[in-house]
C-alpha cells in the first residue's frame, strides 16, 4: 500500500465482504449453506486493525474463544478480516501454518476449519490469473473460521463436497476473471 492511499474503513471492508458473500459466494452457490446461516444473521464479520501477525494471532484467539463459547444458533461462523496486513498471498498461505498450529493450541482440531480467501489466492500448480483460483479469492485476506458440526450437517443434508468443488470451478470457469471483476464492483 503506497503513502497515499487510505486503508478502507472498517464499514467499508464489511459493506465489500457482504457484497462478496452475497453475490459471490450466495449469488453463484458457492458455498450452499452459506445463505441459512447468512439471513439468520449468524456470520460474524471482524475486521482487524493488527498492526503485526502477534496482534493478529490475538484477534484469533479472542474469536476462536467466542465461537467454542458461544451457540452456533447466535454465531455460527466468522469470517475474520484483515485489509492491509497481507498484501503478499504467499505470505498469508504460510502464515496459515501458524494458523493450523493455533488451532491445535486451543484443542479446536475437529471442532473448528479455517478456510483461506485472500484477493490474490492462488491453488498449487496453477496461474495467477487461472479461474480455478477465484473459488477462493475474497476482498481481503480473510480466514473463515467454520464449525465442523455446521460443515458435517450442511454436507449430510445436500451435496459432497466434491460435487460442490466440481459444480464451483465449472461455474468460474464460465465465468472467468474479467466476469468475476464485474460481479464484484456491481456492474
Amino acid at each position: 500500500m503506497s503513502e497515499n492511499t487510505q486503508a478502507p474503513s472498517d464499514e467499508q471492508v464489511q459493506a465489500e465482504m457482504r457484497r462478496w458473500i452475497e453475490q459471490a459466494v450466495i449469488g453463484l452457490n458457492l458455498c450452499p449453506f452459506a445463505k441459512s446461516v447468512y439471513v439468520k444473521n449468524q456470520v460474524r464479520i471482524v475486521v482487524s486493525r493488527a498492526r503485526n501477525i502477534d496482534a493478529l494471532l490475538d484477534d484469533l484467539d479472542r474469536e476462536l474463544e467466542l465461537l467454542k463459547t458461544t451457540p452456533a444458533e447466535q454465531v455460527d461462523t466468522t469470517l475474520l478480516v484483515h485489509p492491509t496486513l497481507f498484501p503478499d498471498f504467499f505470505v498469508f498461505n504460510d502464515f496459515l501454518n501458524v494458523v493450523d498450529e493455533v488451532l491445535e493450541e486451543h484443542e479446536l482440531e475437529g471442532v473448528i476449519q479455517v478456510a483461506p480467501f485472500h484477493p490474490a489466492f492462488q491453488f498449487e500448480d496453477t496461474e495467477p490469473d487461472d479461474a480455478d483460483n477465484l473459488t477462493n479469492r475474497a476482498p481481503y485476506a480473510t480466514l473463515h473460521l467454520l464449525r465442523e458440526d455446521s460443515i458435517d450437517r450442511a454436507v449430510e443434508s445436500g451435496d459432497s463436497a466434491e460435487d460442490i468443488v466440481e459444480r464451483n470451478l465449472k461455474t468460474v470457469r464460465a465465468l472467468g476473471l474479467e466476469g468475476w471483476k464485474r460481479l464484484l464492483s456491481g456492474q
